[in-house]
């Protein structure tokens, strides 16, 4: 059983039934499970080989008539959110740096059905300091920004991971040439596991043989669409672990698994929509 199906039937079982009452708002605590999945997801940070961190403090700020709603049930929906989030993250292999937290804070400038997750990295040691992640809406039409923090599963480790090699002088400054530079990878043999990836459109394979695969209306474009809400260049999936997708530009903009977007994780079996045409893509070892 899923992790959400497992999450959905919990919440069912609390207080009576008390929780069908309550969330009759707009913002469902399924839609928030998923934002906070997406949150592990997009703030992953991988240390080595055998260690990907992610979030461990999660903050869900809700308009004022939805927190009022759910504030008296806080602590219940909190601890059953940092079950679904300790879950999901054992089945990503993910890790965490400290317990797992879920806040529920009231933000005035949120209309009813709309909220934002916010999410740091905090350590076992209250001297430890995490890094915020930007505040980014999670209701249609908003997109979120692109998250910035980093987050943390599983045992909490008995000392923070190793911290990976400073840049060199000049990386990381603003407008520096060198402002993406990036550990290098960690040394040691490479699993020899090939991974296959490919898109299917409308019942059509289409193999992703290359680092990035554009798609769009234009003939340029690597996989053409044929829809007048996809744009030239529309959007490009980038071969990786784990692969991504990125908005480039687009007039209509993706939704990927029910979420609009301008870059998302893709695994297998996510749902790319991109003007009124739906992409699946696909991954498999071997």
């Amino acid at each position: 059983m899923g992790v959400m199906k497992r999450f959905e039937q919990r919440l069912e079982g609390l207080v009576n039934g008390t929780f069908a009452k309550v969330f009759k708002s707009e913002v469902q605590p399924v839609e928030i499970a998923g934002a906070l999945q997406r949150e592990c997801d997009n703030n992953a940070s991988i240390w080595n080989r055998e260690r990907t961190v992610v979030p461990n403090d999660f903050i869900v700020e809700l308009s004022t008539p939805d927190y009022e709603r759910l504030s008296p049930y806080s602590g219940q929906l909190g601890d059953e959110l940092s079950g679904l989030v300790r879950d999901y993250a054992k089945q990503q292999r993910y890790t965490f740096m400290g317990p797992i937290k879920v806040h529920l804070e009231k933000a005035d400038d949120l209309d009813t059905g709309l909220y934002r997750v916010r999410s740091r990295t905090l350590a076992s040691s209250s001297s430890q300091q995490g890094q915020q992640s930007g505040p980014a809406p999670h209701s249609p039409p908003n997109r979120p920004a692109a998250p910035q923090g980093q987050g943390g599963y599983g045992y909490p480790p008995a000392s923070a991971p190793p911290m990976p090699p400073a840049p060199p002088p000049g990386a990381g400054r603003s407008g520096s040439p060198s402002s993406d530079w990036r550990p290098p990878a960690a040394s040691g043999p490479m699993p020899d596991a090939q991974v296959r990836r490919w898109i299917e459109i409308n019942g059509t394979r289409h193999q992703i043989s290359r680092p990035t695969l554009v798609m769009g209306r234009s003939t340029d474009a690597d996989v053409r669409i044929d829809d007048p809400g996809v744009s030239r260049r529309h959007c490009e999936i980038r071969t990786g672990t784990p692969s991504t997708i990125q908005d480039l530009g687009s007039t209509n903009g993706i939704v990927v698994d029910g979420q609009h977007t301008t870059r998302a994780t893709l695994r297998d079996g996510s749902r790319i929509v991109v003007g009124s045409t739906t992409i699946v893509y696909r991954q498999a070892e071997g």
